[in-house]
C-alpha cells in the first residue's frame, strides 16, 4: 500500500468515526438545540467527506468499504461503556463530548493537510481538489467545538 492509499484509508475511517460521534453527541444532548442541530449538520459533512473519499479511492484502486457490522459493534461498545460508567453531570458530559469531537476533528484536519501536501508533491489535481474542498469544513468543525468549549467551560467549571 502506498502513502496516498494509506492516507485515504485513515482519513476515510476518521471521517466516518467523527460522523458517528457527532450523531451520538446530538442524540445525548437533544435538550441543547444548538448542540443537537449543529452536531447533526456537521455529521452530514463528515458523511459526505467519507463518501467522496470512497469514490476517489475507487479510482485509485482502493476499496474503502467497511466490513458489515462495524458501525453496529462500535455502537454496542459505546452503549456498553455508557451503562458501565457512572453518568457525570450533563454539563460535564457535554464538555467532555466537545473535547473529544474537537480532537477527532483536529486529527482529520491534519490528515486532510497531509493529503493536500502529497497531492501537490505528486501533481494529483483530483486529490488536491478533494482536499481543498473538504478540509475547510473540518476546520469549521474544529472552530465550532472550540467556540462551544469557550462558551460553556467557564459556566460549567465555575459551578462545580
Amino acid at each position: 500500500m502506498n502513502g496516498v492509499n494509506l492516507t485515504l484509508r485513515v482519513l476515510h475511517h476518521g471521517e466516518k468515526h467523527l460522523a458517528r460521534k457527532l450523531t451520538a453527541v446530538a442524540g445525548r444532548h437533544r435538550a441543547e438545540p444548538e448542540i443537537h442541530h449543529v452536531a447533526l449538520d456537521l455529521a452530514g459533512w463528515s458523511r459526505e467527506h467519507a463518501q467522496r473519499l470512497s469514490d476517489t479511492a475507487d479510482r485509485h484502486g482502493l476499496d474503502l468499504r467497511d466490513f458489515a457490522g462495524t458501525p453496529l459493534l462500535s455502537a454496542l461498545g459505546e452503549k456498553t461503556a455508557e451503562t458501565m460508567v457512572h453518568r457525570p453531570d450533563p454539563a460535564l458530559l457535554l464538555l467532555r463530548d466537545l473535547r473529544e469531537l474537537h480532537l477527532d476533528a483536529a486529527e482529520n484536519s491534519v490528515h486532510w493537510e497531509m493529503l493536500a501536501q502529497v497531492a501537490q508533491a505528486t501533481k494529483d489535481d483530483e486529490l488536491l481538489g478533494l482536499a481543498s474542498s473538504c478540509h475547510p469544513a473540518s476546520l469549521r468543525q474544529m472552530r465550532w467545538t472550540n467556540t462551544m468549549i469557550k462558551v460553556l467551560a467557564p459556566q460549567v467549571l465555575t459551578s462545580l
